[in-house]
C-alpha cells in the first residue's frame, strides 16, 4: 500500500513541477541535469548486473573514490544529481548517469548486483526497485545531525519504510548509529567517516609565493565579504600576504570575481583569476576551477574553511589537516562533527572575530589528524556479493 501511495504522490509532484522545471532547465547550473533527470534527455539506462553507486555531488564523488576504485571497472555503475558531480564520475566509467526523478525509475532502472548510496540520498523507489530486482542495498557514510534527526523524526513513517529496503547501513559515529536505529535502520555498523579513510594526494606542485599564503576554501555567500575584510587587517600588518578564494559552487565564480575586483580597487591591491593566470602572482586570486584545492592545501600557511561561518553545516576539514595547515573555521559545522572531532588544532571562531584570529594566525597550532575512518567493512560486504 505504501508503495502505491508513494508512486501516486511522486507522479503528482512531477506533473505539478513540470512548468518550473522547464524554466530552470535554461539556467546554466541546471542545463544538463534537469533535461537528463526529469526528461531522460541523453540519459539511457545503465547496463545490468553491476555495482551501482549513487551519490549527490562533486564532494561525495571524491569522498567515495577509494570505494569506486575497489570495484572492477567492468562492474562499475555510478549516478549523481549535480552537473559538477557528473563531470567527475564520468571520468571513472562510461556507465555514469544522472539519476532520474523517482517515477521515471520504474522504466529506467535495470537489475544490478548491489546498490551503494552515500550519506543522505534516501530515495525510496531507488532502494525498493533495485532490491526487488535482486540487488544488495547499502547506505554508507550515513550521518544524522541534530537538525536532520528532528526533521526525520517528523516523517518517521516515511523513513521506516525506506530503511526496510536497506540491507546494511555504515554510520559515521555511535550517535549516528543510535539515531539511525531509532528511525528503523537495520544492520548498522560504525566505520567512521570514509572521507578520512583514504586522503586525496596533491596532483601537482604549486610554486609557493615567498609570503604568507591564506586559502579560503569552499566558501558560501556571505563568507567572502567576511574573509576579504579579515584579510585587509592582515594585509596592513604584512604587505606581502596572499589570499586565494575558492567558492564552493562554480555558478558563483562570476559574482565572487566582481566582489574581489571591487575590493581590490578599494584597497589598492592586485587580483587575478586562476583560469587566466595559474601562478599566485597577485595579492588575491580567485580559484575558479574544481579539483585544485588539495594542491593549494599542500602549500598553504592558513586555511579558512567555509560553510561554517554561515549555517551550511561545514565542509571536509581532513583534506587540509593532512598537510598540517593552521585551520580556521566557523561554529556552524553540524554536518561535519565527526571530521572536525578527528582533527586537532582547528580554531573555531565567531564570524566577527575572524579578522583578529587571522591577524594572530601564528598562535594557532598546526592541525593534526587524530583518527581516521575505514572502508574495509564496506569492501568486505561488496566482495561477498554473489558473482562479484
Amino acid at each position: 500500500m505504501f508503495f502505491y501511495i508513494y508512486i501516486v504522490l511522486a507522479v503528482l509532484i512531477y506533473a505539478v513541477s513540470l512548468p518550473l522545471l522547464i524554466v530552470f532547465a535554461f539556467k546554466k547550473k541546471y542545463r544538463e541535469a534537469i533535461p537528463a533527470r526529469f526528461f531522460l534527455w541523453k540519459n539511457p539506462p545503465l547496463r545490468e548486473n553491476g555495482v551501482l553507486f549513487h551519490l549527490c555531488s562533486f564532494g561525495e564523488a571524491r569522498a567515495v573514490a577509494p570505494l569506486l576504485e575497489a570495484v572492477p571497472r567492468e562492474d562499475l555503475r555510478i549516478t549523481c544529481i549535480t552537473q559538477t558531480g557528473f563531470g567527475l564520475i564520468r571520468e571513472y566509467t562510461d556507465q555514469s548517469r544522472y539519476l532520474p526523478f523517482e517515477p521515471l525509475l520504474l522504466a529506467w532502472l535495470r537489475p544490478q548486483k548491489a546498490l551503494v548510496v552515500v550519506e543522505a540520498e534516501l530515495w525510496y523507489l531507488l532502494f525498493f526497485l533495485l532490491r526487488r530486482k535482486g540487488a544488495k542495498t547499502l547506505l554508507v557514510n550515513a550521518r544524522m545531525s541534530d537538525h536532520s534527526f528532528h526533521r526525520y523524526q517528523r516523517f518517521s513513517w516515511l523513513y521506516r519504510n525506506i530503511f526496510k529496503e536497506i540491507d546494511e547501513v555504515y554510520a559515521q559515529t555511535d550517535k549516528d548509529k543510535e539515531r539511525l536505529l531509532l528511525l528503523g535502520a537495520r544492520q548498522v555498523v560504525v566505520t567512521g567517516n570514509i572521507k578520512s579513510s583514504v586522503l586525496p594526494a596533491a596532483t601537482k606542485i604549486w610554486t609557493k609565493p615567498n609570503a604568507v599564503l591564506v586559502v579560503a576554501a569552499s566558501t558560501h555567500e556571505g563568507e567572502e565579504t567576511l574573509i576579504l575584510e579579515a584579510f585587509s587587517h592582515l594585509k596592513r600588518e604584512d604587505t606581502e600576504a596572499r589570499l586565494v578564494i575558492a567558492p564552493r559552487h562554480p555558478e558563483r565564480f562570476e559574482s565572487v570575481a566582481r566582489m574581489i575586483d571591487l575590493f581590490a580597487q578599494e584597497h589598492n591591491v592586485t587580483c587575478q583569476r586562476y583560469s587566466e593566470n595559474s601562478s599566485i602572482s597577485s595579492d588575491i586570486m580567485l580559484l575558479d576551477a574544481l579539483g585544485e584545492l588539495v594542491n593549494l592545501y599542500a602549500i598553504a600557511d592558513v586555511v579558512i574553511l567555509g560553510g561554517a561561518f554561515v549555517p551550511v553545516g561545514g565542509h571536509n576539514v581532513i583534506e587540509a589537516a593532512q598537510f598540517g595547515c593552521r585551520i580556521i573555521s566557523g561554529k556552524h559545522y553540524f554536518n561535519q562533527r565527526d571530521l572536525f572531532s578527528a582533527v586537532e588544532g582547528i580554531a573555531l571562531v565567531e564570524k566577527d572575530a575572524l579578522w583578529e584570529v587571522l591577524l594572530h594566525y601564528t598562535e594557532i597550532r598546526p592541525s593534526k589528524i587524530r583518527y581516521r575512518g575505514s572502508i574495509a567493512p564496506i569492501i568486505e560486504s561488496l566482495t561477498q556479493i554473489r558473482r562479484f
